[in-house]
């Protein structure tokens, strides 16, 4: 079997999954969660074939398919693996068996459609790492926004209604101006060329003059900074994720935010090298207030689904800082990043899920003395707060150290040529770790050794440590996460071929011909 072929079937295998759901009776809801169980089961394994297979050292896209879809219009089905989605196509067929696990006692109401959403969910996320061809990465970038709409409003907390409303109106509104520069950008390829195409790979050879490229940024950049989310626009994330069940918030901490960073690294930087470089330190300056601010805000939670929100925006902004560096660590520091929060958000929203179906309660003052109560459960929780603050042999050291230090390593010759402004960037990002340490520990402190109580504890019903289905969902991310943390290597090649690339991209100027404005 061709890799091509295996990746169709990654990619493919949800919508199979969707139609596979309809001949199982309503009546039989644990058929449902066994048939989606055992379909992300697959998937993974054949993404983990296409990592192994994926050749580091190779030019150019593998595992690609490129069929006629709209020939008149110079629309393709392209798909194929680089350097920028191989790890982050891995983490999110990674994570589908862990949120259906997850779920499997959380969700009772309309458990087929459920389900039937999840699978469309992993059928847009992955078809939008693997699009190579602009329509179609816009089809599965939108497609993205209905399961995650119905997951939020139907299986959603008492406010989930205004926060899907919110949800849709700030991604909608992002989506419209990506859509109205996309199709500016193939209008003029055809003026330039003649040639009526949407492929990236052509669009990429555009040239087009500074003003222009300075409004295509702004259009695409808002539409994947709301999705990161950048400060100052985040505040649907923190209703977002505090209105959704529990699998929503993993999908949308693991998988969903990546798709703007990602967005960033595939084309909003590379398409407009000249614009970037001259906004650089505006860009800069936003990702470190993200960092903090984002930082500052978490620690004055009480409700522990906003504290790991607000933590999510601190983190991507290591992301930011890295891609914004133009340094091969930094950038590859972006990507490690993007998957080691991917694994810690998602298991800690699934510890918070399987605290919650137990006490029902996220207030964090309802905690205190959890090691004592149930000490597995205190374990695993420990651990993934000492790889969100970032301790060494846990991929979050690994992620924002290099990220730092691709930042510093472009800032440091550019402060002996006078300009300072990077360096203080890169400075105050390192505040960035002592404050999120300080939010994760009070966080743990209180949870974890306080004195001890939670909601429907007592001597006569004692609360419930981890089952067997919860430690093994638990170890398997603890795993890849010193995994990814003490052997970087292996994936840090994969990816070195694409950081070069983007890279050359963005620091190559592609203004027209005499430099026109």
């Amino acid at each position: 079997m061709s890799d091509a072929l295996i990746l169709n079937l990654v990619l493919f295998l949800p919508l199979a999954g969707v139609l596979a759901l309809l001949l199982v009776p309503a009546s039989n809801p644990g058929a449902a969660r066994s048939l989606t169980l055992a379909a992300m089961v697959l998937q993974f394994l054949l993404t983990a074939v296409l990592y192994v297979h994926f050749d580091s050292a190779a030019p150019g896209l593998q595992a690609e398919t490129r069929l006629p879809w709209i020939a008149g219009w110079g629309v393709n089905y392209q798909i194929g693996l680089d350097g920028y989605n191989i790890l982050l196509v891995m983490l999110t067929a990674f994570l589908g068996p862990l949120v259906v696990a997850g779920s499997w006692t959380a969700i009772t109401k309309d458990v087929k459609l459920f389900y039937a959403m999840v699978f469309l969910i992993q059928f847009a996320m992955v078809g939008t790492f693997v699009a190579q061809d602009l329509f179609l990465f816009y089809v599965f970038w939108e497609t993205m926004l209905i399961p995650m709409f119905l997951m939020i409003g139907i299986w959603g907390g008492e406010r989930r209604i205004y926060a899907t409303i919110k949800f849709f109106l700030y991604t909608a509104f992002g989506s419209i101006l990506m859509l109205a520069a996309l199709i500016y950008l193939v209008w003029s390829l055809y003026k330039t060329t003649g040639t009526v195409s949407f492929a990236i790979a052509d669009i990429l050879k555009a040239r087009l003059p500074l003003d222009v490229q300075t409004t295509l940024l702004a259009a695409f950049g808002l539409s994947f900074a709301i999705k990161v989310p950048m400060v100052p626009l985040h505040t649907w994330l923190p209703d977002a994720h505090v209105e959704a069940p529990t699998t929503g918030s993993v999908i949308l901490a693991g998988v969903l935010l990546k798709m703007g960073t990602y967005g960033f690294m595939k084309l909003g930087f590379p398409l407009f090298p000249d614009a970037t470089q001259l906004y650089t330190p505006l860009l800069l300056v936003l990702s470190v207030v993200s960092i903090v601010y984002g930082a500052c805000l978490a620690l004055v939670q009480n409700d522990i689904k906003k504290i790991i929100a607000y933590s999510s925006i601190s983190h991507l902004g290591y992301v930011m800082l890295g891609l914004l560096s133009l340094e091969i660590v930094g950038i590859q520091g972006a990507v490690i990043q993007m998957v080691s929060h991917g694994l810690v958000a998602a298991g800690l929203f699934l510890m918070v899920g399987m605290i919650y179906e137990r006490c029902h309660s996220r207030e964090l003052a309802a905690y205190g003395g959890l090691a004592k109560l149930i000490p597995v459960y205190s374990v695993f929780f420990l651990i993934l707060t000492l790889a969100s603050v970032g301790l060494p042999t846990t991929s979050g050291f690994t992620g924002e150290f290099l990220a730092l230090l691709g930042a510093f390593t472009s800032a440091w010759p550019q402060y002996q040529a006078g300009h300072s402004l990077p360096l203080v960037v890169a400075v105050t990002a390192v505040s960035g770790v002592v404050l999120g340490a300080l939010y994760m520990l009070r966080f743990a402190l209180t949870f974890l050794y306080g004195p001890a109580q939670a909601p429907h504890h007592s001597e006569a019903h004692p609360l419930a440590d981890l089952n067997g289905r919860e430690k093994t969902i638990l170890a398997i991310l603890v795993v890849a996460v010193f995994a990814l943390g003490l052997f970087p290597d292996e994936p840090m090649r994969k990816t070195e071929g694409a950081a070069k690339a983007y890279r050359s991209l963005v620091m190559t100027p592609r203004l027209p011909a005499g430099g026109a404005q």
